[in-house]
This record gives structure tokens, C-alpha cells and sequence, in this order.
């Protein structure tokens, strides 16, 4: 692809020479005589480099360079002046320009310049193009649906998230706290510093406190060296605490003073380590009626719910099922490298029907599964697990224990005999799964 640079100049003829010069160089170039028609061409085209006359007829050059920095960040300018003054080259600069030169005088160093700024340029217009694409990822655009429930937890997160509040996200067990969590993140003044997602639930009182502060050499039995915990790695980014509920009490009062204080200290230490973080929380409990049977702090509670989103369960939106469950069928034929798969009315019916207990994460995995079993491109009911309810009125029908065992057979095929990813996908354990496998004398 040809480097395009922009030339914004309304003298006709220098600017003509200027860009044959460049040209020659094997670059492709972009002519402007304003400053507006220069903003037009910057949109519309994949520039890298522009070069502006200081002195424009509708504009001042060495504005213009804010300008342009506020619609392409990553877009190099070189300010060219007739009459450089010293007020004018140190504004370019605040400005954002890359360069700030003399005409005529300085002809010989455009071609090098141009250079400069292109390799700063393409780096930056990369490290943009990544940012958008994480971005993207974990933004709001990526929450499905268009039910009011869902819609009106989106426009609650959008409006906090410019904030620097503490939310607390509450909400049934698969109802997307983290992706709400991490949209949240991501629409902040802190989406480029970390984030750090924790599961609270996941570990011991003293192993989570451990991987929250961090810990001193010695402090106990294995800990040979100083170890960073998640607030610290964190450091200028957010933090989010799922399944705060689960929390010790003597921990509780370890978090309410990183809010109160931003300060913390490390096991085993004697000095505080101040932070400047984010925290959003996380819970599917009724942290209200916890606290006031006295298994949650009431203080940690009211600082926690500064803003509270609540996300509604699938079953409050069962008008999104249909198009979370052709989001979910796009991502796993994909996956599955299969031809586009359809649904058919029955097996929707049904998706709309059930009573969705492990919410969106359940229907994610019902249609993960449904598209490995699938050997057509139509989704129909019979492929759905037993739950479901679903009597084939087919009279060659296969007794339930053939079908299991086929179930479970195209299952190991797919995982390619992964016993751990095949309970995943069964939703059993894998204790069960070794018993079928041998009920069936499946290897």
C-alpha cells in the first residue's frame, strides 16, 4: 500500500513542485488549498503525513495542527512558513507538529522529514488500529439485544462509565457482569491501563488476599520473594471484583480501605502501598439483606452500591434469545469450520420456551453443542439436551439410551477424545462422564 501524504497549500505553483519532488520519491500525494478542503481529504483518504502552509485563507496553519490531531491522532504534520517566528514554531509544537520549517531555506530537509514522520506515523497508526480493535472488542456494541431490560442497563453503564465511580453490577449467575464490567472499563478515561478481572469466589480467604495486596519475602511458608498483587498490577486501570459476596468479612475491611484511602497493605508488611485504581463489583447475592444479617459489612456495602446496575436474567428478556442464539450459531460454525447452519422454527419455539436457570452462559454452550452434533444445516429440536423436553414424533425414533451414546460419541469426536472439554460441553461432571463412557464401552 502507497504512503499518502497531504499537501495543504494555496500557492498553486509551490505547492505543484513540492508534490512532483515527492512524488518522485515513491510516495503518493494529496492537494489542498484550504484548511477545510484539507480536513476533508484527511477523512476521506489514508493519509499518514501532511504537510500546511502556516498561512491559509481560511485557517491558521499552526491550528490547524489540533485539529487535525483531534480527527487522526496518529497523523504527522510538518508546519511550512514563508516567515518563521519563534511564538509560531513553539505553538506548532504544543500543537502537536512534528516539524515547524522554513520555505525555500529548508527544501532539502522535506524528503527526510517526510520520512521521520512517516515511520513515527505508521507506528502510531498501528498501536491506533489496535487500540480500536481491543476496543471493539470489549465495548458496549458488544452487548446482544434490543429488549428494554437489557437496553436500559446499557444506557445506566454508558452514562457511568465516563466516570471514575464505583459500580456494583448485580445480577443472576451468566448474566454478562464481566462484559459489562469490561465495556465499562473500556468507555473510561482509564481503557488504555489495565484491567484486572478477579473471580472472588475462587480462592481461599488467605490466597485471595495474597493475590489482591501482594505479599513480602517471608511472610509465610513459600513466599521466597516480593510478590505484586492484582490492586498494585493494576496500578491507573480498574479493578473488578466478581462474586464480592463471597468475601471474608476480615477482607471486607481490607477493601473498604483501598476505597476510602487508595492505600493497602502488603501480608507480611509493615509500609502502605498507595493505588490509583478504579473498582467495579460484582455479585449475584442480595448484598443488602446480607449485610444486614451481618455476613456483609453495611459500611463496604454502601460504598460498593454508589452505582448499582442490575442485569436482568435471560428469562426478562426472552425477546433477545433469538438474536443471541444466531450471534452464538455465527461464532461456533465458524469455529467448526461447518456451512452456514439455519434455525428452524421448532428448535427457536423451544429456545424461547425454556427456563434459561444458567442464563446467556447457558445458551452458549446449549448452541456450541448443538452446532458440533449438528450433520445438516438446519438447527431442529432433536439436537437439543434432554432438558429441553423435546418428544420426536418420528416413529424410527432411537431409544435414549442410543441417543446418549451417540450424543456423547460426536462430542469426544469433536473434542478429539479431550475428556475435560467433552464434560464442558455435556454440562456433567467429568466423574459422570467416565461412567457413561464405560457404561457405553466407549474409549
Amino acid at each position: 500500500m502507497q504512503n499518502t501524504i497531504l499537501i495543504i497549500d494555496d500557492e498553486k505553483k509551490l505547492s505543484g513542485l513540492l508534490s512532483r519532488i515527492i512524488e518522485l520519491e515513491g510516495f503518493s500525494v494529496l492537494q489542498a488549498a484550504t484548511g477545510k478542503d484539507g480536513l476533508k481529504l484527511l477523512v476521506q483518504e489514508d493519509v499518514q503525513v501532511v504537510l500546511s502552509d502556516v498561512k491559509l485563507p481560511d485557517v491558521n496553519g499552526v491550528d490547524l495542527v489540533k485539529t487535525i490531531k483531534e480527527r487522526k491522532p496518529y497523523v504527522e504534520v510538518i508546519n511550512l512558513t514563508a516567515y518563521g517566528t519563534i511564538a509560531d514554531g513553539v505553538k506548532a509544537m504544543q500543537n502537536g507538529a512534528f516539524n515547524y520549517i522554513i520555505k525555500g531555506d529548508d527544501n532539502d530537509k522535506i524528503i527526510p522529514l517526510i520520512n521521520q514522520a512517516l515511520q513515527k506515523a505508521q507506528l502510531q497508526q498501528r498501536t491506533f488500529e489496535q487500540e480500536k480493535k481491543i476496543h471493539s472488542k470489549h465495548s458496549f456494541a458488544q452487548i446482544i439485544g434490543t429488549s428494554k431490560p437489557i437496553t436500559e442497563a446499557v444506557s445506566l453503564a454508558r452514562k457511568v462509565a465516563t466516570t471514575d465511580t464505583t459500580v456494583l453490577l448485580l445480577g443472576e449467575t451468566g448474566t454478562g457482569k464481566e462484559v459489562f464490567a469490561s465495556a465499562i472499563h473500556y468507555e473510561s478515561q482509564r481503557r488504555l491501563m489495565p484491567f484486572v478481572a478477579i473471580n472472588c469466589s475462587s480462592f481461599t480467604a488467605e490466597l485471595l488476599e495474597s493475590e489482591l495486596f501482594g505479599y513480602k519475602a517471608g511472610a509465610f511458608t513459600g513466599a521466597l520473594k516480593d510478590k505484586k498483587g492484582l490492586l498494585e498490577e493494576a496500578q491507573h486501570g480498574t479493578v473488578f471484583l466478581d462474586e464480592i459476596g463471597e468475601v471474608s468479612m476480615e477482607l471486607q475491611a481490607k477493601l473498604l480501605r483501598v476505597l476510602e484511602s487508595k492505600t493497602f497493605i502488603k501480608v507480611g508488611d509493615t509500609q502502605t502501598t498507595k493505588v490509583n485504581l478504579r473498582i467495579l463489583a460484582a455479585t449475584n447475592r442480595d448484598l443488602q439483606k446480607e449485610a444486614e444479617a451481618g455476613r456483609f459489612r453495611l459500611d463496604l456495602f454502601y460504598r460498593l452500591s454508589v452505582f448499582t446496575i442490575h442485569l436482568p436474567a435471560l428469562n426478562e428478556r426472552k425477546a433477545d434469545i433469538e438474536l443471541l442464539a444466531k450471534h452464538y450459531l455465527k461464532e461456533f460454525t465458524v469455529k467448526a469450520g461447518k456451512y452456514p447452519i439455519k434455525l428452524t422454527d421448532d428448535f427457536l419455539r423451544l429456545l424461547t420456551q425454556h427456563h434459561w436457570k444458567g442464563n446467556i452462559r447457558e445458551l452458549k454452550n446449549v448452541m456450541e453443542r448443538v452446532v458440533i452434533l449438528a450433520d445438516s444445516n438446519l438447527l431442529t429440536p432433536d439436537l437439543l439436551p434432554p432438558e429441553f423436553n423435546y418428544v420426536s414424533t418420528n416413529t424410527n425414533a432411537l431409544d435414549l439410551e442410543t441417543v446418549e451414546r451417540q450424543h456423547i460419541q460426536k462430542v469426544l469426536a469433536h473434542t478429539r477424545g479431550n475428556k475435560t472439554e467433552t464434560a464442558r460441553l455435556l454440562g456433567i461432571g467429568l466423574t459422570t462422564l467416565y461412567r457413561k463412557l464405560d457404561e457405553y464401552k466407549l474409549t
